[in-house]
């Protein structure tokens, strides 16, 4: 347990916002090579260990991302103020006041905080509105574009929400930035490595993609290049269990088991494999908790149309705070959902993935 907990923070801690997640590829690598008997990589950027089965000729995808939400720079103005486009899907009014990380192109990074108006400036109707994101900066504390610039910030460079890795009240909450989706990251080296010493009846390609978060792109090439037969993308839920969240048509709550997605907006579950975890995770006396998410996708949406078709199904635990600075998870949610990804790997074989196929 100590030694996912490190995982965890250790990758959630890196910065690497989509179309620049080099970094947390890079320890990726570290973590992939001990435990794979090769690493598999796509020319975007996504990274796999794959264990070869010892009977079998069938091969499943486990797939995370490895990129998280984030921005850009656009533009610095005379004041030594950077306007920024968001990289991801953000809500404006999460943003406010937060810190953030700009990363230049050598590598040194600098801590700013998004700015706008303070309250007392406001008009009556403006503080009846969010603020408008093309209303807001980041402030580096500095007074001038030249004293940003001597600092080696440029357009284009990252701009990643900064936040600490920590326990909190009850050891089992863990905040962070970036459990989207480096909980999938730190799952697929988990998973290999709980493999290890076990002889499979598939080939096992495990660990994570690039792009999700604008448009599931690397899973596209990934599922491509891998041509898997089963694929379980790996991402976080939606939790319920919070003010204004409750009493709604969905149940999902922290502490209470991995979540297997039934359908969202960009893929159906296949109901052959959703059968077969259902059964592995009745077998195995893991609590699964099911859900549904009619808005947004995950890497599923890409990985199943690819090559002729793949069956495809969604694996994750509930999250509180998704797409913001700060997000919650629940450790016991978090290995349960690696024993789950386990054995449902050690269950499969030719003779199985050919009756999920129908």
């Amino acid at each position: 347990m100590a030694d996912s907990v490190k995982l965890l923070k250790t990758l959630t801690d890196i910065n690497g916002i989509s179309g620049y997640e080099y970094n947390v590829k890079a320890k990726m690598r570290e973590y992939l090579e001990p435990v794979s008997d090769e690493i598999v990589e796509d020319n975007l950027g996504g990274i796999f260990g794959k264990k070869n089965a010892k009977n079998g000729s069938k091969t499943i995808l486990i797939a995370g991302h490895l990129d998280e939400i984030g921005f850009m720079v656009t533009r610095i103005d005379e004041d030594g103020y950077i306007k920024f486009t968001p990289i991801g899907g953000w809500w404006n009014q999460v943003m406010l006041s937060q810190k953030v990380t700009v990363t230049t192109d050598d590598g040194k990074e600098l801590r700013g905080i998004i700015g706008s108006k303070p309250p007392h400036v406001l008009t009556p109707e403006e503080r009846k509105s969010p603020v408008d994101m093309k209303g807001m900066f980041i402030d580096l504390g500095v007074g001038s574009k030249e004293a940003v610039e001597k600092l080696g910030v440029e357009i284009g460079n990252m701009v990643t929400p900064y936040s600490e890795f920590e326990e909190l009240g009850d050891s089992n909450y863990l905040t962070a930035k970036a459990f989207d989706n480096r909980f999938g990251c730190a799952l697929s080296v988990d998973v290999l490595n709980k493999l290890k010493n076990d002889e499979l009846g598939i080939n096992l390609v495990s660990g994570a993609t690039v792009q999700e978060e604008v448009g599931l792109r690397g899973a596209k090439v990934a599922a491509n290049k891998i041509k898997p037969d089963l694929s379980i993308a790996v991402d976080v839920g939606i939790a319920y269990d919070t003010p204004g969240m409750k009493g709604q048509d969905h149940e999902t709550k922290l502490g209470e088991g991995p979540l297997v997605l039934l359908m969202d907006g960009t893929n159906i579950g296949h109901v052959g494999f959703r059968k077969f975890i259902k059964n592995v995770a009745k077998d195995k006396g893991i609590d699964v908790q099911w859900d549904n998410i009619t808005g947004g996708g995950t890497d599923a949406g890409s990985i199943h149309v690819a090559n002729e078709g793949t069956p495809t199904i969604s694996i994750g635990v509930p999250l509180r705070y998704m797409h913001s600075n700060v997000s919650i998870l629940h450790k016991e949610d978090y290995l349960n959902a690696v024993k789950l990804v386990a054995e449902i790997v050690k269950a499969l074989n030719d003779d199985t993935v050919k009756d999920i196929m129908w």
